[in-house]
């Protein structure tokens, strides 16, 4: 099914590394065009996305300073000449116990992953309300479900921008701008690339399907959850990718009773 997306304009925070090149990668095989906003860019990566079938250009910028922000939304808006979408998808992760909590890293944390998407939204919302149409899509995360052991900030971070996201999508609606959040789970990138052997073995046990993800597994997500054709009457709405993680089963069996559970 076609998506309707060709041609459309999009600027895309973090699209450069990990789940935010999987959704660039997916949307540049619709023939959209990328605006790609991040601290460093990732040589090959626009040639990579032309070849797919969209155009694309880089913005450096460091989204935890809003002016810095405010200047990527508009500079992104005049390249474009339009912004049809909008993904906020950068994060950083600054891990202290609560007794070590610094101010550094928790505003870093909170101005990186939350506060920068609520200077890009509130800029990208202008400009979307007076062409009275647009899509934003929210990269969320499944830490949201459970506690973490020194991972306060980002956790906060992440609950934030649920609720930032439905605030959104209701105050957008009559305009006909609809927002969306998808939702990852364990994925291997720069986030999670400190997580020991030992560690990742544990985690990837608690996942129903027993592996991590890959960016891949995000793109069909966010094309869908962007496309006014494919999700019209979609808003405020969230898809989780997660391998099974958020439901977060007790481990009372082992692999080999849990696949006899269901065989004749």
């Amino acid at each position: 099914m076609e998506s309707g997306l060709k041609g459309k304009k999009c600027l895309i925070t973090g699209g450069h590394t990990g789940i935010g090149l999987g959704m660039a990668r997916a949307l540049a095989a619709e023939g959209v065009e990328l605006v790609i906003a991040g601290r460093h860019e990732t040589p090959g990566t626009l040639q990579e996305l032309e070849r797919l079938g969209g155009k694309a250009v880089f913005r450096k910028v460091d989204v935890s300073d809003e002016k810095q922000v405010v200047d990527m939304v508009q500079w992104a808006t005049e390249t474009s000449g339009v912004l049809d979408i909008f993904i906020n998808n950068s994060a950083t992760a600054l891990h202290e116990p609560v007794t070590r909590v610094t101010s550094t890293n928790f505003f870093k944390t909170i101005n990186t992953n939350l506060a920068a998407c609520v200077w890009a939204g509130r800029e990208v919302a202008k400009h979307m309300i007076s062409r009275r149409t647009g899509s934003i899509l929210i990269t969320g995360s499944t830490v949201r479900f459970c506690p973490a052991y020194t991972e306060s900030a980002y956790r906060i971070s992440k609950m934030g921008l649920k609720m930032y996201m439905e605030t959104l999508a209701i105050e957008l609606a009559p305009y006909g701008i609809r927002v969306n959040m998808l939702t990852p789970g364990y994925y291997p990138t720069k986030l999670t690339s400190g997580m020991s052997p030992e560690t990742e073995a544990k985690h990837l046990a608690e996942i129903p399907l027993r592996r991590s993800g890959d960016p891949s597994e995000c793109g069909g997500a966010a094309v869908f959850l962007l496309s006014d054709r494919l999700s019209s009457y979609t808003t405020g709405a969230e898809i989780v990718i997660d391998g099974g993680l958020s439901l977060r089963p007790l481990p009372l069996r082992t692999d080999e009773e849990i696949l006899k559970l269901n065989l004749p």
